[in-house]
C-alpha cells in the first residue's frame, strides 16, 4: 500500500482460505468501526478515540471465522521477534487488531488460517504487494449468499489508490457479503445467481424468499483505509465511518444482521490534507476497492467468478 505500510498474504489455495496482514510504521494513528450483526474481531475497541493506544502495530484480515482469529497469535509472535509493540514494565506487548470472514463451508472447513500461516504472511509483507482477487483473505470469499454458497459468486480482495501532490489514500478490502456487489449505477457485478446463472438481485431475493438455504447466514466485508494524511484519532474515526458509507455504495444490502462489516483506518501522518476531501475519498475508494476485488477474483470450489459470468 503506502510506501510505509507493508502488506503480506498467505493462504491455502486448495482449501481455499487465507489471511492478509498490514504492518504500519511506528507512530501510525489507527481507528476502527464495526457494523452489522455478526462481527468476529480482536482488539477493535482499543482503537476508539478515548482509549490509550493511538494505533495498532498490525492489522490482520483472515478467513476461518472465529478460528481465524488464532492467526493474530502468529502476528504477535512476529512483532515480538522484531521488537515491535506497546512498551510495558514487563516488556513490549504487540497490539494486533484483527477481523475475520466466514469461509468454512468453501472447500475444506478443517483448514483455517492459524498462527503459522499469519507468521508467513508477515514474513512475506512488502510495500510492493499489489495482487488482487483470490489472494490472502480473499481466497475463500463469496458474495450474494442469500440462497447459500452454491448460488453465490466469488468475492475477493481489492485495492484502490489515489495519489496527488504528495497526498496518498489507498483502500484494501475483502468482500464476502450476504448482498450483491454493484457498480455506481446499481448494476450487479457479482451476487446471487438463479438456476440459469443470471443475477437475480439480493434485495429482491430477500423480499421474495420463503426460506434461506442453510449456511448462507455467515458473511462479512473487511476494509483497511490507509492514508499519509496527518490525522488525530477523532479524525481517523470519522474516516472509518466514511469507509462504511463506501461499503453501502458497493454492497446491497450491507450491514445486515448476517454481516460483520468492519473498517480499519491507518494514518501515517506525513502531509496536511483537508479532512472533508479525505473522508470523501475514503468512501469512494472503499466502494471501488470492493468492486475491484470481485472483478479480479477467479472461479474456485465450483463457484464462478464475476468476469466469467459477465462475459457470458
Amino acid at each position: 500500500m503506502l510506501a510505509s505500510i507493508r502488506v503480506g498474504h498467505a493462504g491455502d489455495e486448495e482449501a481455499p482460505t487465507g489471511c492478509t496482514v498490514f504492518l504500519p510504521p511506528p507512530g501510525a494513528v489507527g481507528s476502527c468501526e464495526v457494523r452489522g450483526g455478526a462481527p468476529g474481531t480482536r482488539e477493535t475497541t482499543l482503537l476508539r478515540p478515548t482509549f490509550t493506544v493511538q494505533g495498532p502495530n498490525a492489522i490482520l484480515l483472515s478467513g476461518g471465522s472465529a478460528y481465524g482469529l488464532d492467526g493474530a497469535t502468529g502476528v504477535v509472535r512476529y512483532l515480538e521477534d522484531k521488537g515491535v509493540g506497546f512498551p510495558t514494565p514487563g516488556g513490549i506487548v504487540p497490539v494486533v487488531s484483527a477481523a475475520v470472514i466466514f469461509d468454512l463451508d468453501i472447500g475444506r472447513g478443517d483448514v483455517r488460517p492459524e498462527a503459522d500461516m499469519a507468521y508467513r504472511a508477515c514474513q512475506a509483507a512488502s510495500v510492493d504487494e499489489e495482487r488482487e482477487g483470490s489472494v490472502g483473505v480473499g481466497l475463500g470469499a463469496t458474495v450474494g449468499n442469500v440462497y447459500g454458497r452454491a448460488r453465490s459468486t466469488r468475492g475477493g480482495f481489492g485495492i484502490y489508490r489515489f495519489h496527488a501532490d504528495g497526498f496518498k489514500l489507498e483502500v484494501a478490502g475483502v468482500v464476502n457479503a450476504y448482498g450483491d456487489v454493484v457498480d455506481d449505477a446499481g448494476r450487479i457485478m457479482a451476487g446471487v445467481r438463479g438456476e440459469d446463472d443470471r443475477f437475480v438481485g439480493a434485495e429482491k431475493a430477500i423480499c421474495n424468499a420463503t426460506g434461506l438455504a442453510p449456511g448462507c447466514l455467515q458473511n462479512t466485508t473487511l476494509v483497511v483505509v490507509a492514508t499519509n494524511a496527518k490525522l488525530n484519532s477523532e479524525a481517523a474515526a470519522r474516516l472509518a465511518m466514511q469507509g462504511h458509507n463506501g461499503i453501502a455504495r458497493a454492497v446491497r444490502p450491507s450491514h445486515t444482521r448476517y454481516d460483520g462489516d468492519t473498517v480499519f483506518v491507518l494514518a501515517t501522518g506525513e502531509v496536511e490534507a483537508p479532512q472533508d476531501a479525505v473522508e470523501a475519498l475514503a468512501a469512494m475508494g472503499t466502494a471501488e476497492a470492493l468492486r475491484s476485488g470481485v472483478m479480479h477474483a477467479t472461479a474456485a470450489a465450483g463457484i464462478p467468478c464475476a468476469r466469467d459470468l459477465l462475459a457470458g
